[in-house]
C-alpha cells in the first residue's frame, strides 16, 4: 500500500518540479515528417502538458515555411521533427535565435542525423546524434545528474520507446548528459537526456517520445515542463 500511495503522490508532483513563471513561456513546437505521430503527441499530448496551470503557452505547427515569422515573438523553439528544414534563411535564423539567448528544446527525432547537407545543426545544436536505435522495446533510464532539467525526476524508470543510439560529435561543444538509457541484457549506455553546451542560449536534447509509453508518463512530462522553463532561463 505504501508503494502505491508513493507513486500516486509522485504522479500528482509531477507538474511541480520548475518554479512557476511569472508570464506563460511563449513555446513554439515543430513537429512533421516519417514514422511518429506528431499530430497525437506533439501537438496533442505535449501541449496539453506545457499548458498545464499556465506554464506555457504554445504553438504548433508542422509547417517548416513557417517558423521564420514565429521565431520574434517566442522564448523557446521546441523542435522534434524530422522533415526537411532546407531553407538556407531558416537555418541561419534557427542559429541567430540560439545566438541571441532564446531557448531551444530537441526532442526524439530531431536529435537524429536528418539533414546531411546540415552539418553544423547535429554538430553545434545537438552536439551528436543518432544514426540508429533499438526495436521499440523496454528499457531503464538513469538519472545521472543533478540539474534543474532532472528535478523531481526519478533516479530511475522505465518504459517502452526507442533507445536511440546516441554518440556525441568530437568536432563539437560536447554533451552535458544528465540521464541515461540502458536495454535489458545489453552492456550499451546511451544518453537520452543532456545540455549541449552554448555561450548564448541553453540548449537540451531528449530522446524520449515515440508514443503514449512515453508522452503519458509522469517522468516524461516532468523533462518535457522542466527542459521548457530551463531553457527559458526561468
Amino acid at each position: 500500500m505504501r508503494i502505491k500511495l508513493f507513486f500516486f503522490l509522485m504522479a500528482l508532483g509531477a507538474f511541480s518540479a520548475c518554479s512557476q513563471p511569472d508570464e506563460p513561456i511563449r513555446t513554439l513546437i515543430v513537429g512533421g515528417g516519417a514514422s511518429h505521430d506528431f499530430d497525437r503527441w506533439y501537438r496533442g499530448a505535449d501541449v496539453a502538458t506545457l499548458e498545464k496551470e499556465g506554464l506555457a503557452e504554445v504553438t504548433y505547427t508542422d509547417q517548416v515555411d513557417s517558423i521564420l515569422s514565429y521565431l520574434p515573438g517566442i522564448d523557446v523553439l521546441l523542435l522534434t521533427n524530422n522533415q526537411p528544414m532546407e531553407d538556407p534563411a531558416l537555418r541561419k535564423a534557427i542559429f541567430d535565435f540560439v545566438g541571441s539567448g532564446k531557448g531551444l528544446v530537441l526532442a526524439h527525432a530531431a536529435t537524429w542525423y536528418n539533414w546531411e547537407d546540415w552539418p553544423e545543426y547535429n554538430k553545434q545544436l545537438v552536439g551528436g546524434g543518432s544514426r540508429g536505435h533499438n526495436p521499440y522495446g523496454p528499457f531503464e533510464v538513469s538519472v545521472t545528474a543533478g540539474h534543474p532539467v532532472t528535478e523531481n525526476v526519478p533516479e530511475k524508470f522505465s518504459l517502452e520507446d526507442e533507445l536511440y543510439y546516441i554518440k556525441t560529435d568530437a568536432e563539437g561543444p560536447g554533451m552535458d548528459v544528465l540521464a541515461t538509457g540502458k536495454a535489458e541484457g545489453s552492456e550499451d549506455i546511451f544518453p537520452v537526456l543532456w545540455v549541449t553546451p552554448n555561450p548564448d542560449a541553453r540548449i537540451v536534447g531528449f530522446t524520449l517520445g515515440h508514443d503514449s509509453k512515453s508522452h503519458d508518463l509522469p517522468a516524461y512530462q516532468t523533462i518535457l515542463r522542466n527542459a521548457v522553463t530551463w531553457a527559458a532561463g526561468k
